[in-house]
């Protein structure tokens, strides 16, 4: 090998190690340094051999205008895709096969997305499961589903999803703001 190719190597090599850091960087900045702003968080739901769970991502509201038109600078716009909490995609799981607001869903693991309305929501069960918040893939949604939702008198600093159970399986709730979704679960 020639000097030439030598020190094309060597800055071949100072470039992929640049690349690598930089990389490390990124990954560490979006998955460590987030958490603190909004930590994970998990809810569990069990009845009669149904267990369902959802890890989830807690952003809180801050003085922001949360839900609202895109005009209005909110957080998360009406009519559009959101990833239903913060930093990774929200997960849901079910043990055995269920019913989501009449509509059925087989048992397994999905991402859960919602498109926020003022007055109703689309509730989005996604087989795509892992990917960072960002990225939405249509094509791969097993179902959707519309259910309403309500405005509160009270605020909800931090973005909440709950189980309250019911006679014949739960409403799985979520809560933020002052705008509240109820989705029944059977």
């Amino acid at each position: 090998m020639g000097e030439k190719e030598i020190s094309s190597m060597k800055i071949l090599r100072i470039l992929l190690v640049i690349l690598a850091v930089s990389a490390s960087a990124f990954v560490f900045v979006r998955f460590y340094y987030t958490k603190p702003f909004s930590p994970s968080a998990s809810e569990k739901f069990e009845k009669n051999g149904l267990v369902v769970t959802v890890d989830y991502c807690q952003p809180s509201k801050k003085d922001r205008l949360i839900f609202g038109e895109e005009k209005d600078k909110a957080l998360v716009p009406f009519g559009k895709w959101w990833r239903t909490g913060a930093n990774e995609a929200t997960v849901i799981k079910f043990s055995k096969d269920v019913t989501i607001a009449g509509k059925p869903l087989k048992l397994g693991t999905y991402t859960l997305f919602t498109i926020p309305e003022k007055d109703n929501w689309t509730i989005i069960f996604n087989q795509e499961v892992g990917q960072w918040g960002l990225s939405y893939d249509e094509k791969k949604n097993v179902m959707t589903v519309p259910v309403p939702s309500m405005q509160t008198n009270n605020s909800t600093e931090q973005f909440k999803i709950n189980f309250v159970e019911q006679t014949e399986g739960a409403d799985m709730i979520l809560t933020w703001d002052t705008t509240q979704v109820i989705i029944p679960i059977k």
